[in-house]
């Protein structure tokens, strides 16, 4: 097969961003191909509509994303699913006393965010793609190679054929081919963390609250998933989906052990804050790493997304930098368009660049400070903790701004 196609924008890699980017650009009288390794179909979407049975990948979602995802006709998708609202979140310290509670309620709000599946958020993302005639689906599409020329970029796959773009994003993960291909510098070191992920049913239910203990050995959350309706009980709400963040040596013993086993070891280390651990799902571990581009654009080619930087998801802000990526290059975009500029000005990406790049680099600095300081295990660093975490919670005027910056309401 040797086939060359004309587009004015690729995307390579069909995610939650990537597929999120396409959906924002489709508004400009652009033709947009949106590439992936892997065709979707709806048979890859197991989990959206099956009770008690969840997808292991979830997000938390915060209300400044869940206004980009209602900008781009995707959300009523998702809520036609499932999702879960939280109303609450309590982190605490398991090393002493301390603790800090936030609540929607005190910042007259109806949520502090939401804990979507994955692969419900991308089953709604490609069906409002669909609506869209200037967007075409290229997958299974494999990369091969690309070429930087006067105008634009071509892409070449393994099958032979070549996508000729003015521009080409790079949307397809932490160890993205095509941020490798185009030759970005990338800054990285692993975390010495691996996290843990799975769905538990408790024994109390989750109260519609999202739970953080931080632990020497690495934070444990517990985020709360939608079960369903059950008549008469609350079991709709004694599912969460678990993200265990320790150091490799930890990890790969809880991976050894018996479902029994891990139940006993999750239940004592989240201090039984929701009863005993009933059911576990099957368990999956991958390896944290913190990577940041030392530029976002380079010869008609621009990041988004893991490709463009990954942080550790004690936060769960990872996908909600993403989304804020693809809602930023997509405005950019837009103002390049209307004073007439091509796609791959570099006034453009320089924009993009310059309102993404500080954003990003804070909050990974946020997240690498918050995993020092609860790793610490000094006696008189463990008192200040405590007492700093307890003082916010006490200071209600600067809990509360805290909690609104980080769910982007001004």
């Amino acid at each position: 097969m040797n086939m060359q196609r004309k587009f004015d924008i690729a995307i390579v890699g069909g995610g939650l961003v990537g597929a999120s980017l396409a959906l924002a650009l489709a508004e400009f009288e652009l033709s947009i191909a949106l590439v992936d390794r892997q065709a979707f179909t709806a048979d890859k979407t197991p989990f959206r509509n099956s009770p008690g049975h969840f997808d292991p990948r979830v997000s938390a979602i915060t209300p400044q994303s869940k206004r980009f995802l209602e900008s781009i006709a995707a959300w009523d998708g998702i809520a036609a699913q499932r999702l879960c609202p939280y109303q609450h979140m309590e982190v605490w310290d398991g090393e002493g006393t301390g603790s800090i509670r936030f609540s929607a309620g005190e910042i007259q709000q109806s949520a502090l965010g939401y804990i979507i599946e994955n692969s419900v958020i991308l089953a709604a993302l490609y069906q409002a793609i669909a609506q869209h005639r200037n967007i075409e689906l290229l997958a299974p599409w494999e990369l091969a190679s690309i070429a930087s020329k006067e105008g634009g970029v071509s892409v070449l796959a393994s099958d032979g054929s070549v996508l000729e773009c003015s521009l080409v994003v790079a949307a397809d993960g932490a160890n993205s081919k095509l941020r490798e291909l185009a030759g970005f510098e990338t800054r990285e070191w692993d975390y010495g963390h691996n996290a843990i992920v799975t769905t538990v049913k408790t024994g109390l239910p989750h109260q519609a609250t999202a739970w953080q203990r931080f632990m020497p050995t690495g934070p444990l959350a517990f985020l709360p998933l939608d079960g369903g309706t059950k008549e008469g009980g609350s079991v709709g709400q004694q599912h969460c989906s678990i993200v265990w963040s320790v150091i490799p040596q930890r990890a790969e013993a809880l991976m050894a052990l018996d479902d029994e086993a891990f139940r006993l070891a999750l239940g004592k280390a989240f201090e039984y804050r929701l009863g005993d651990i009933e059911w576990t799902d099957r368990r999956f571990q991958f390896p944290l790493r913190q990577r940041h581009a030392q530029s976002y654009f380079r010869d008609g080619v621009v990041l988004v997304g893991d490709a463009a930087h990954t942080i550790h998801p004690l936060a769960g802000q990872g996908v909600n930098l993403g989304l804020l990526d693809a809602r930023a290059l997509a405005s950019e975009i837009g103002r390049g368009l209307e004073a007439g500029r091509s796609l791959n000005d570099e006034r453009i990406l320089e924009r993009y660049q310059r309102d993404r790049k500080g954003h990003n680099m804070s909050m990974m600095w946020l997240m690498e400070g918050f995993k020092h300081l609860f790793a610490e295990q000094a006696p008189p660093v463990t008192w200040l903790r405590n007492l700093g975490l307890s003082t916010v919670d006490n200071f209600s005027l600067l809990k509360n701004q805290l909690a609104k910056q980080a769910m982007g309401i001004d």
